[in-house]
């Protein structure tokens, strides 16, 4: 996959936020409209939404996990989403949005975890891996940056994955399919304002 620039970066967090303030104010969609190629491939995405508090607070995360729309369509998309139908959040009033910082996370596409189960742990870099985990019945994704915000190991990473699905935290060890991908991260510093690239540690 190719990476994007940190002008692109800049685009996309700024394309989310133009999404949602459109949204919430007219009721209307924008059109990723004066943005470079990279906005027209297919790729995984997700937006989340943050609240500046004493400490950031999620507010709604809503993405792609796979490239079935074209970059620029999927942010705004997405983000429309995390704003009004994150299920465990009230829809974000507009008033809010002083108060929320945005974060857009591209995705490699996400691959299975080859491996014997009691395996998969070792083959999970923490910093560097988001995790789905699927079954017949459900699929759930926990971004990289979940697992280093939370502090995780690769074990505890792929219970919680599974935990957020509904499932007993060693369904891995029972028959879940774990994928990997990676991430590449741009968050807002202050609402609407500067926009760098997170490297997660």
């Amino acid at each position: 996959m190719n990476m994007l620039t940190k002008l692109e970066g800049e685009m996309a967090v700024r394309l989310a936020r133009k999404a949602i303030e459109e949204c919430l104010n007219n009721k209307k969609k924008i059109k990723p409209d004066n943005l470079t190629p990279v906005f027209r491939e297919k790729r995984g995405v997700f937006v989340t939404l943050n609240k500046m508090s004493e400490k950031k607070e999620l507010r709604g995360c809503i993405g792609r996990p796979y490239p079935v729309m074209p970059l620029g369509e999927a942010i705004i998309a997405s983000a429309s989403n995390a704003a009004l139908e994150d299920p465990r959040f009230d829809p974000v009033r507009i008033e809010e949005l002083n108060d929320i910082v945005i974060e857009v996370t591209v995705l490699t596409v996400p691959k299975l975890i080859k491996a014997k189960p009691k395996d998969i742990p070792e083959k999970i870099v923490i910093g560097r891996d988001g995790l789905i985990v699927a079954t017949d019945m459900c699929q759930v994704l926990l971004l990289p940056q979940v697992a280093t915000e939370h502090g995780f190991d690769s074990v505890e990473f792929v219970c919680q994955t599974c935990m957020k699905a509904g499932l007993m935290p060693d369904s891995w060890l029972t028959g879940a399919k774990v994928y990997s991908f990676e991430g590449q991260i741009f968050e807002e510093l202050q609402p609407g304002g500067e926009i760098r690239e997170k490297i997660l540690t």
